[in-house]
């Protein structure tokens, strides 16, 4: 799970939300409101989606392509739960949230990935 926490806002542009990804190597980006509520996730496929439907992208915003219904893990599931939910829902994203509703981290498919590798190289269950 990544503690570093990329967000944008919605009316952030999607021309400097691809920045981020790019300069940062990472595969979404939280989108939160001005209340630092999630608003939605905007992931790089989210981009190519965008891409295919050719939209000008360099003149639209964030809210224009993010995914709105948002699901969330407690930092308390297992990474069993997480990956079920990962897998059920077909996303590769799924930002983490304290007991307060707070997201404190973003979970990937490669973060889950490498986790169970290492868990199966150790013999940890």
């Amino acid at each position: 799970m990544s503690t570093d926490l990329l967000t944008v806002t919605p009316d952030t542009g999607m021309e400097t939300a691809a920045n981020i990804l790019l300069q940062e190597d990472v595969g979404s980006l939280i989108v939160l409101t001005d209340e630092d509520k999630i608003a939605g996730v905007l992931t790089s496929t989210d981009f190519v989606e965008g891409v295919t439907a050719d939209h000008p992208l360099h003149t639209a915003a964030v809210s224009e392509y993010m995914t709105t219904e948002v699901l969330t893990v407690s930092a308390a599931a297992t990474l069993h739960d997480a990956a079920v939910t990962m897998m059920r829902d077909d996303i590769q994203h799924l930002p983490v949230e304290n007991s307060d509703g707070e997201i404190i981290g973003m979970l990937s498919a490669t973060d889950l990935t490498a986790q169970l590798t290492y868990m199966q190289s150790s013999g940890t269950d």
